[in-house]
């Protein structure tokens, strides 16, 4: 009788341990596809973060250029104007130096 209650002991020790490893395994299984999932997300996430910080930077980069090109187009114009200014004074300058030697000259 006691040889019988430790085989039938160790039969449901047995049973036992062979479902708890079952268990184990689908556990293991369940865990790995619940990472590729949360992967999977991750990735698709990142993805469209990083496609609307392009088109920002795209857009920015656009009014960056914009922007630059009409501060140029004004500082040219604001350059020519100088240029302008300048001549003139400079040609007032000849002229009223050209007067006056010619006048010292006719002394």
């Amino acid at each position: 009788m006691k040889t019988k209650s430790c085989l039938m002991i160790a039969t449901v020790l047995l049973s036992l341990s062979a479902s708890s490893l079952g268990q184990a395994g689908t556990d293991m299984k369940d865990a790995a596809k619940d990472t590729g999932d949360a992967t999977k997300t991750a990735a698709v996430k990142t993805g469209h973060a990083t496609k609307k910080a392009a088109v920002k930077t795209g857009d920015a980069t656009g009014t960056a250029a914009k922007d630059t090109g009409h501060a140029t187009k004004v500082a040219a114009k604001d350059t020519g104007h100088g240029v302008k200014k300048a001549t003139k004074a400079v040609g007032s300058g000849a002229k009223a130096g050209a007067q006056k030697t010619d006048d010292e000259m006719k002394k």
